[in-house]
């Protein structure tokens, strides 16, 4: 399997999404730069982290008009798996691949620290190898991570199990309905503000986020590997 990682001007978590897939995985991946045009080489597009065009007017609104976009969007079209984090899910709401936006953190502060997730949905392409309601431990580093929608919205996310992750025990943003991670309708384009590619080692302090990159490799294989 082949991944891409998506690297805009400013993006500074780039290096560790390479890092967990190259290294924990065991998985191909490529540099792509935000000015490439075609992402049909690779199966799986990630979005990192970071600060894309200095998050000059609001957090991914300049990165949601780089060339590479429309070919990420039409990976999500294709059903490729598209997995924004912390500024990626931001880029992500930017562009419409998913619904509703992100806030400053309700204590106007940047948070730096391990937090607690539940996962909601582990019939995902992306958590298939977590428990339903497992807890699992997974840092945050933003800024602008307060998730809102409308109340219609919201309703969509619940009834279509949208909801991937929310905040267990302690929300530390104030993002709506406690809301961590979410998914398109179809289930192939994950959007979440912790960093899971900075829990795949027992020695960062949780090893929690490699099951999530265990899952894209194993739907993947579920799906394109014939075995006779």
């Amino acid at each position: 399997m082949k991944f891409a990682v998506v690297v805009f001007p400013g993006s500074n978590c780039d290096v560790d999404m390479y890092h967990a897939i190259a290294d924990e995985l065991g998985e191909e991946v490529e540099y792509v730069w935000h000015d490439e045009d075609d992402l049909d080489r690779f199966d799986a597009i990630l979005l990192p982290g970071g600060f894309s065009y200095g998050d000059y007017l609001r957090s991914g609104a300049i990165a949601r008009f780089s060339k590479v976009m429309a070919a990420v969007k039409k990976a999500a079209e294709a059903g490729k798996p598209v997995l924004g984090v912390c500024n990626g899910f931001q880029i992500l709401l930017e562009a419409g691949l998913l619904p509703g936006a992100m806030r400053r953190n309700q204590g106007l502060k940047f948070i730096c620290r391990p937090v607690q997730l539940t996962v909601e949905n582990h019939e995902t392409m992306f958590t298939s190898a977590y428990e339903k309601g497992e807890v699992i431990t997974i840092p945050i580093a933003h800024g602008e991570g307060n998730y809102y929608c409308d109340e219609q919205t919201l309703e969509r996310l619940v009834e279509n199990r949208q909801i991937v992750f929310r905040y267990h025990g302690e929300n530390p943003n104030g993002s709506l309905a406690d809301i961590a991670g979410i998914v398109n309708e179809q289930g192939n384009v994950l959007g979440m503000m912790p960093h899971p590619e900075r829990a795949v080692d027992a020695l960062l302090g949780s090893a929690d986020g490699l099951k999530l990159f265990r899952s894209i490799v194993n739907y993947w294989r579920e799906t394109h590997v014939v075995t006779a």
